[in-house]
């Protein structure tokens, strides 16, 4: 399995992307070296692309999967592509406060902590939908870990498009977020001109 094992704060530097959509408090204080530098149309499409990649923690081949089946849905190609990247599950728990960062919470859906709909689901990528719960599994309740992840991710806003009952351990979608509802700072569009070439 490919792993990306770049560190976080360097790739974010990169890609000019603040930490804190991946769940980090702290900020680099590096500058980026080619900050001044201009970039072409081909280089800042590339650059969406990537950042959206990294935020997920998406690889290429899959990533493109993601653009072949929202470009044959309904509806704007850049919109369903948001949505998709939105509904995955490991995203999901990070949305909900069980996860400090993306990674962890991929990890944590890795080790089939959460179960969706009362079944066990231990894939990241599985794409929840409207009505779906998804509730910490009843032996990790207990577990030191999530005790520790809800103080730090207390505070945290929980989207409009899901509720979440922190002290049961258990959130529910009420439904697909809209482009609106989805905070990370990437532009779909640009995405969309790179693979419709």
């Amino acid at each position: 399995m490919a792993v990306n094992r770049v560190p976080v704060l360097k790739r974010c530097r990169s890609l000019d992307l603040d930490p804190i959509y991946l769940g980090y408090d702290k900020k680099s204080k590096r500058k980026n070296m080619r900050a001044g530098k201009k970039v072409s149309e081909y280089g800042l499409q590339l650059r969406e692309k990537q950042k959206a990649k990294f935020i997920y923690g998406v690889l290429e081949k899959p990533f493109r999967n993601y653009y072949d089946k929202a470009d044959r849905m309904k509806g704007m190609t850049g919109e369903n592509l948001m949505a998709m990247l939105e509904c995955r599950l490991d995203s999901v728990v990070f949305r909900m406060g069980f996860a400090r960062t993306r990674r962890e919470a991929r990890q944590v859906v890795g080790h089939k902590h959460f179960l969706v709909n009362g079944k066990p689901v231990h894939i990241p990528s599985y794409q929840v939908k409207a009505g779906d719960v998804i509730e910490v599994r009843e032996k990790s309740r207990s577990l030191q870990r999530y005790k520790d992840i809800l103080e730090v991710t207390s505070g945290r806003l929980v989207p409009e498009w899901m509720e979440v009952d922190q002290e049961a351990f258990k959130g529910t979608i009420k439904h697909i977020p809209t482009r609106e509802m989805i905070d990370v700072p990437v532009n779909e569009m640009l995405i969309v001109e790179l693979y419709s070439k």
